[in-house]
């Protein structure tokens, strides 16, 4: 269904995820789980092929679109685009699309630990930001993580975005427990001023 999707930095590539990336994501996934609490991340080849057919599954229904993240050719880890659904605006409105979203979600992002505090996230997130603002024109982008996750969330507010409250009982936890969700987003309006940060910060 994303045959074509590419997204292209100085140092980080990002393309839907495929069945030759089983090895690569085991590998990455093996680096160290100190910080994967909170995080689905395949521990070994058979939770890695497990994840590449689930990813595939949800790209064809069109729920989300997985993406590889290779960083100095090395495929390091993963990131989505999730909720990929237009708007139902009133009838009439010029603004009723049906060929993109109109607000989208990025998560599921995890790095093997080398990838970890490097500029690798941060290059990741402003081609995801900039493709979702600039490409699909989306009026805002969403990221939610575990309310535990303080690691997450320090880095989600580092890209700008602003804390809309806590999602109690949202979605499973990776401890099997409903888990209340952390909830940001960046608008259409703030993204110059955090695309800016974004390039400074790179």
């Amino acid at each position: 269904m994303w045959p074509d999707f590419e997204l292209v930095g100085e140092t980080v590539r990002l393309r839907p995820l495929v069945r030759d990336d089983v090895d690569g994501l085991a590998a990455a996934g093996a680096e160290s789980r100190e910080h994967y609490r909170f995080t689905t991340v395949p521990a070994g080849r058979d939770e890695a092929l497990a994840y590449v057919e689930r990813a595939e599954r949800m790209m064809a229904s069109g729920a989300r679109l997985v993406l590889a993240t290779i960083w100095n050719d090395r495929l390091v880890g993963s990131t989505s685009f999730i909720g990929m659904q237009p708007w139902q605006w009133p009838e009439g409105s010029p603004l009723q699309r049906v060929d993109r979203p109109d607000s989208i979600e990025i998560g599921a992002t995890w790095l093997a630990a080398s990838a970890q505090r490097t500029r690798c996230n941060t290059e990741a997130k402003a081609l995801m930001l900039t493709h979702a603002f600039d490409v699909w024109q989306v009026h805002a982008v969403r990221l939610r993580t575990d309310e535990r996750n303080a690691r997450s969330r320090r880095g989600i507010e580092r890209l700008g975005a602003v804390l809309e409250g806590v999602i109690r009982a949202d979605v499973p936890a990776q401890d099997a427990r409903p888990r209340n969700s952390a909830s940001y987003s960046i608008t259409r309006d703030e993204w110059q001023a955090v695309s800016a940060r974004l390039r400074r910060r790179l």
